[in-house]
């Protein structure tokens, strides 16, 4: 018996059966289905990319693991060497994992215990933003804000070491100037908050909090797991303004094989390098470094910057953007489009009840939640099945 995620078991519909997939599209056994959520933004190149299916095979055929505890690799080396010349700046220190969750906990351990290692032991403290998801791991849930998740403060109460801000400069200013002395990081998914609404905010805030980081001492954490290759319009958004610490998954393999890595800069790095054991960073997950999710993003990485990815991003805005801009209708609160992501917010979530089954006889597969319609899609997608895409959301709207 399957517990399947984010589901009440008693209740939920029976989910599709995916018999097949390829490209932008997977099959049941009576339909062919565009995937519009790139399953869960992940997709990138389309599913069965020949490119990384190739290099999976090709490292089975050498060993598919080996722990990265005493032991190292080719696939790995290459791919954080890779890494190093791929990320702006001084990101340059890769630590691997196996999931988004997980890579977002070993960033706000390395934030704490960047500072307990030069015996700082008063910065407990994350500054995080409302309406944020980082994770489904503990401390990743209450770095988070999700409303899905607030069950933790019923069990447990608010958390004193987690501060929230909302994405406005005055009240980040004065959160600074409250909690300064008593933090370690300030995480955020830049530009986009994903699992919280499909947010989006202004570059501006981000350049103010690196600024005000640099002006108290506080370390920078981007969670790029959604928002990283291209998401947002941009490469990555650190890019545009340069974070202490980056967090990588879902797309780093193109979703064809989970994988994450956790990216350092030199300054992050140097805090735990000592004659000092105790100074060492004590996390290992088991399939860290794993060889088959290696070649994978590796091959990800090379299809990212030879297809021209970017100009593939900025069409599929355009085209987006011609589409759905001052598209309105009643109980619809707001449409938001940024890089390869549109949402619909409506005012209540009973707007969206039969959206699935209604874009699934349409040829359509998606998976609104609460009171957002959204489209994330795969980036190789042409502009029929993009607008097959964008019509359909319309449609539901237009509908007798």
């Amino acid at each position: 018996m399957i517990w399947y995620p984010y589901q009440q078991m008693k209740t939920m519909r029976e989910p599709y059966r995916i018999v097949d997939a390829e490209g932008v599209y997977i099959y049941t056994e009576d339909k062919k289905l565009i995937d519009s959520t790139s399953s869960w933004w992940s997709v990138i190149h389309g599913y069965k990319n020949p490119k990384i299916t190739k290099a999976i095979k090709d490292q089975a055929d050498v060993f598919s693991h080996v722990m990265l505890g005493g032991l190292t690799h080719d696939s790995v080396l290459k791919l954080a060497s890779k890494l190093k010349d791929f990320l702006p700046g001084d990101l340059d220190y890769c630590f691997f994992s196996d999931s988004g969750s997980v890579a977002v906990e070993v960033a706000l351990k390395m934030a704490l215990q960047f500072y307990v290692n030069k015996n700082d032991l008063k910065r407990t403290k994350i500054l995080s933003l409302t309406h944020s998801y980082h994770g489904d791991t503990f401390k990743t849930m209450e770095a988070g804000d999700d409303e899905d998740y607030h069950f933790i403060l019923k069990a447990y109460g608010e958390n004193p070491n987690v501060v929230h801000v909302d994405t406005n400069i005055d009240d980040l200013e004065a959160a600074f100037k409250k909690h300064h002395e008593e933090l370690n990081c300030f995480i955020v998914e830049p530009l986009l908050q994903g699992a919280g609404g499909m947010r989006m905010y202004d570059i501006s805030f981000l350049k103010r909090a690196r600024e005000l980081c640099d002006e108290y001492g506080v370390l920078l954490i981007f969670d790029e797991v959604a928002t990283g290759f291209g998401r947002t319009g941009y490469r990555f958004v650190s890019d545009l303004v340069l974070p202490d610490i980056v967090v990588l998954g879902k797309a780093l393999t193109g979703g064809h094989i989970g994988h994450a890595v956790t990216v350092a800069n030199q300054k992050v790095y140097d805090g735990f390098y000592s004659d000092d054991p105790d100074c060492a960073l004590m996390h290992g997950p088991t399939f860290m470094g794993n060889a088959l999710a290696c070649s994978a993003a590796l091959a990800s990485i090379e299809l990212f910057e030879e297809g021209k990815y970017m100009e593939k991003i900025a069409h599929i805005a355009q085209l987006t953007k011609e589409t759905m801009e001052g598209f309105s209708r009643p109980g619809i609160k707001d449409v938001r489009m940024m890089g390869g992501c549109i949402c619909i917010e409506v005012e209540d979530s009973s707007l969206l009840k039969g959206y699935q089954e209604f874009a699934y006889e349409r040829g359509v597969f998606a998976r609104p939640f609460l009171n957002y319609l959204y489209a994330m899609v795969p980036y190789i997608i042409t502009d029929d099945e993009l607008l097959k895409v964008l019509n359909t959301m319309k449609e539901w709207f237009d509908r007798g």
